[in-house]
């Protein structure tokens, strides 16, 4: 199959400046992330807040009916659970179970917190999430908030080599905050529109919400916009003191309604397996699944190996990327697209 007379440099439309050496990967995380100067402070969350609003969220959610509880009629002043009833399913005084929905969880114990998530019946991500957020409120003051690093997060060198290994399948790695850590280089063809913006580390956050070619680029713009939304709201459980997320969350609902308004629901998921619909500006449409794995050699990121069944069209797509890919410079085209600014990293 002969791959189309297409240049990088139809697809990178950004202004172009010189390369830098040591980029990671194909260039995608240069020495920068938020630009603090340009956006404003989101104030830190409190905790007491969070556990208190995602309780009530979930609570909310689940009627009697859905909890085997007797309705007996008459008209009820909540839409969901009363507290008294997520009490009397997690086996637990009335008066203990509204405190803890009032935000004071000290000295919580596992037990009741897993009494809690069987009540509302909390899948694993808002399990997790819950115990998190009681975490947090255990931990007391706030310490010192943490910038992350001084240098680019990167994979290591033999996980570099791995994914550059893997020709025909497009990889993506990143960390909590949806930056790009690295990719191959068909990862780098297939996520070509988001490298554009010449802003490091590329976030899947940012493009998602506030890149116009995000809503062409994503077929399921709302399915895979939401998805992003809750695992944000995920990692602010697992790293409530990570200044870098909490600046970029601030940026977000600053800046749109929509991340706003499914920011304040309170959801969370984890990324693991699922499908993406894409209309990438080469090959046309791909139905794409992918699988997502934890890197134990290096916390905190997550590899994502993308596929498409054998014999679709979507395959003959991506083999017909893959050729495309080969004979342009993805490195220096992405490289060159970049400017330095501040430091990532995850806290």
């Amino acid at each position: 199959m002969r791959a189309p007379a297409f240049r990088w440099s139809d697809v990178i439309q950004s202004r172009r400046r010189p390369a830098r050496e040591g980029v990671p990967g194909f260039g995608v995380n240069d020495r920068h992330s938020l630009d603090r100067l340009r956006h404003p402070r989101f104030d830190d969350m409190d905790h007491r807040d969070d556990i208190r609003e995602f309780l009530t969220s979930r609570r909310d959610r689940l009627t009697p009916q859905q909890a085997g509880l007797p309705d007996f009629g008459g008209r009820r002043r909540v839409k969901g659970l009363r507290r008294e009833e997520v009490a009397l399913l997690a086996g637990m005084s009335t008066e203990y179970y509204v405190r803890l929905e009032r935000g004071n969880a000290t000295g919580v114990s596992e037990a009741v917190l897993n009494g809690i998530s069987r009540a509302l019946q909390l899948d694993e991500a808002e399990h997790a999430h819950l115990y998190d957020l009681a975490r947090a409120c255990n931990q007391g003051a706030s310490p010192q908030r943490r910038r992350g690093p001084t240098r680019p997060q990167q994979v290591r060198p033999n996980v570099q080599q791995l994914i550059d290994a893997m020709t025909t399948v497009p990889v993506f790695v990143q960390n909590g905050r949806l930056d790009a850590v690295a990719t191959n280089r068909l990862g780098a063809a297939l996520f070509s529109e988001m490298f554009v913006a010449p802003q490091r580390p590329m976030n899947a956050a940012r493009f998602t919400f506030l890149d116009p070619r995000a809503r062409s680029f994503y077929r399921d713009w709302e399915g895979n916009a939401r998805q992003i939304v809750a695992l944000l709201r995920a990692e602010a459980g697992r790293a409530p003191y990570d200044r870098i997320l909490t600046d970029l969350i601030g940026e977000l609902v600053t800046r749109d309604e929509q991340f706003r308004t499914w920011w304040a629901a309170h959801d969370v998921g984890e990324h693991r397996t699922g499908a993406k619909s894409v209309h990438h500006p080469i090959v046309g449409d791909l139905d794409l699944t992918f699988e997502a794995m934890d890197l134990t050699s290096d916390r905190g990121l997550q590899l994502l190996a993308f596929s498409a069944v054998p014999g679709t069209a979507s395959h003959d797509g991506l083999q017909l990327l893959a050729t495309w890919a080969a004979t342009q410079d993805i490195s220096s085209a992405i490289a060159n697209s970049t400017s330095s600014n501040d430091t990532t990293g995850r806290s």
